[in-house]
């Protein structure tokens, strides 16, 4: 394993070719820079996203590039008020260009216990946080075909059984 320190994406991203597929088992997350922008939230203001913006751009030149972003996020339902929140949120992530789906835990079973995101099939990076969902100051990269192929075969399953967010949000305001 490697780790990658401070803002690995935009090179991570950049070597991409075809695919780069994210995996999310957590319910909640502690992201320094989310914060605010979650309370404004639970509080029912208005916020502007401009947080979001440098993702927005990473993806939009990702996928600019004929490089598919996609996401499983694998939620617990009822939603907690950070998956209700990411929901609300989710199309800035599409109008991006990233294909996000979601999948009630109860409907994935058997998933990793870490996020991971799976690069063109090929790497793996497993993003690190700690007991409370808080990033820990680095990623771990692996090229490990094991590892690799265990990550592509449980994307290949959860991505069958997710739904897309247009009809997984249609579906959750009935």
């Amino acid at each position: 394993m490697q780790l990658l320190r401070d803002n690995p994406w935009p090179d991570l991203f950049g070597r991409c070719q075809r695919e780069a597929f994210h995996l999310e088992v957590r319910d909640t997350y502690a992201v320094p820079n989310e914060s605010e922008a979650l309370r404004r939230f639970l509080d029912g203001e208005p916020d502007d996203n401009a947080w979001f913006e440098p993702w927005g751009e990473l993806v939009r030149a990702t996928v600019g590039r004929g490089v598919a972003v996609t996401r499983v996020r694998v939620v617990s339902v009822p939603h907690v008020d950070y998956q209700r929140w990411l929901l609300a949120l989710t199309a800035l992530n599409a109008e991006a260009g990233e294909d996000i789906r979601y999948l009630p835990r109860q409907i994935a079973r058997d998933v990793p216990a870490d996020d991971f995101w799976l690069l063109d099939d090929e790497r793996v990076v497993f993003n690190l946080v700690d007991e409370n969902g808080r990033a820990a100051a680095a990623s771990a990269l692996t090229t490990d075909p094991r590892i690799v192929d265990l990550c592509r075969q449980v994307k290949e399953r959860v991505w069958q059984l997710a739904t897309p967010y247009a009809e997984y949000a249609v579906d959750i305001r009935r």
